[in-house]
């Protein structure tokens, strides 16, 4: 099993690193900047134009959508793509390079299971970055981390599938070029479990698509993408829009799923690192009781935590990766779910040991660890909770004593 980068990935990490310091950097700022102007408008719903540019920029470097997969994408390996990620880590940075969730899950959809209609009128404005896109399964009635029990109807009606129900944390909604969203429901309900839902495409100008509210994180609202809490009545859509044929719905998901948890697993650890470099910078500079507070409270052992844990979880990550690359995702569902079972887990230990050397600085605007928090937090329950994957794991792990 090998980890070492490859001469592509070395020289990718090479441009996307100049690219990240030389460009995004210096807009950090600016983008701040231009998100509080449309707060303070009453309207974060919005795109901050030194996004674009960036954008605009990175792809006529060729620094474009890194996270797909195959020949429509930069033809990385998963493992190639790791580095990269992290290099970006969780926020919008990656979507400077088009490679940020949702579109990112959506893409792999499209290019896996879409039809060549499909992807002439979706996928490829995805790929060029002219429009975006966002992703409708939880609902707030059911427990979806067991996506049997997804409930909105899909019917069949003519030329058209008639779509019933009601969706929350539908991310990607609140983006003003967002186009279309892919959607979950049950088509097929007198066939087996696994064979009920499916996945459609509801263009997002659709009628009777309402807008209930907007979902916070803590109190954040992750404009401009945001996390939309939707109600969908008797929506229209023609036939041509069902992926891959009625009742493929888990079979799709779960091969959408994987590629999007290890990817958000790859950019978290690249969140984790940057809180470790603001508690080292911190715990080296704060002065209390005469000493740098690195030296008081055993803040040592706090710093040999962080290293530790991250590592231990870029090495789950990389061997989830590996093991997508060689076996399949399917024979990789045990690794997989260590990954996305503890990665999470251990960045928010580590933001929160970052908090703490930060003092009052730390839940404050005034650095970026509270928003780090919230991002990386809800990722705990986001494409599935620690609790199932965990389950997965144990499952796995069983199966191997039974007859």
């Amino acid at each position: 099993m090998q980890f070492e980068h490859t001469d592509k990935t070395k020289n990718l990490m090479n441009l996307v690193s100049k690219f990240i310091e030389d460009n995004v950097r210096p807009a950090e700022e600016v983008y701040a900047a231009q998100m509080k102007e449309f707060r303070d408008s009453g309207n974060p719903w919005q795109i901050p134009a030194v996004l674009y540019e960036l954008k605009d920029k990175a792809k006529s470097e060729g620094l474009w959508n890194f996270s797909l997969t195959g020949e429509l994408g930069y033809g990385l390996s998963n493992l190639e793509y790791a580095p990269l990620a992290e290099m970006m880590g969780p926020g919008w940075i990656p979507d400077v390079f088009n490679s940020a969730a949702p579109d990112a899950g959506n893409m792999e959809v499209l290019a896996k299971y879409g039809t060549d209609h499909q992807k002439e009128k979706w996928l490829k404005p995805l790929l060029d970055g002219t429009i975006k896109s966002a992703f409708a399964m939880t609902e707030p009635g059911v427990a979806s981390s067991d996506a049997t029990n997804i409930s909105s109807s899909i019917v069949a009606d003519g030329d058209d599938y008639v779509i019933n129900g009601e969706k929350w944390w539908t991310s990607g909604y609140g983006r003003p070029d967002c186009s279309f969203m892919i959607f979950m429901g049950v088509s097929n309900p007198d066939a087996p479990k696994h064979q009920r839902q499916s996945m459609i495409i509801v263009p997002k100008d659709t009628l009777g698509i309402n807008l209930e509210r907007w979902l916070t994180v803590y109190g954040a609202d992750h404009a401009p993408s945001g996390h939309a809490h939707l109600t969908f009545t008797d929506v229209r859509v023609p036939k041509e829009n069902m992926i891959l044929g009625e009742g493929r719905g888990f079979e799709i998901a779960q091969g959408r799923l994987g590629p999007g948890r290890i990817h958000h697993c790859m950019k978290i650890i690249g969140g984790a690192e940057v809180a470790l470099k603001l508690l080292c910078e911190r715990a080296s500079s704060r002065i209390a009781f005469g000493k740098p507070i690195a030296e008081l409270g055993g803040n040592y052992d706090v710093i040999a935590k962080c290293r530790t844990e991250i590592e231990m979880c870029r090495l789950l990550v990389l061997k989830a990766a590996y093991m997508m690359d060689t076996v399949g995702n399917k024979a990789a569902k045990s690794e997989l779910a260590q990954a996305k079972a503890e990665v999470p887990m251990m960045a928010v230990r580590v933001i929160e040991r970052a908090i703490q050397i930060h003092g009052g600085a730390g839940v404050s605007q005034d650095t970026p660890l509270a928003g780090l928090y919230s991002s990386i937090r809800y990722l705990r329950l986001g494409d599935g909770p620690d609790e199932v994957h965990r389950r997965t794991i144990a499952l796995e792990e069983l199966s191997q004593y039974r007859d």
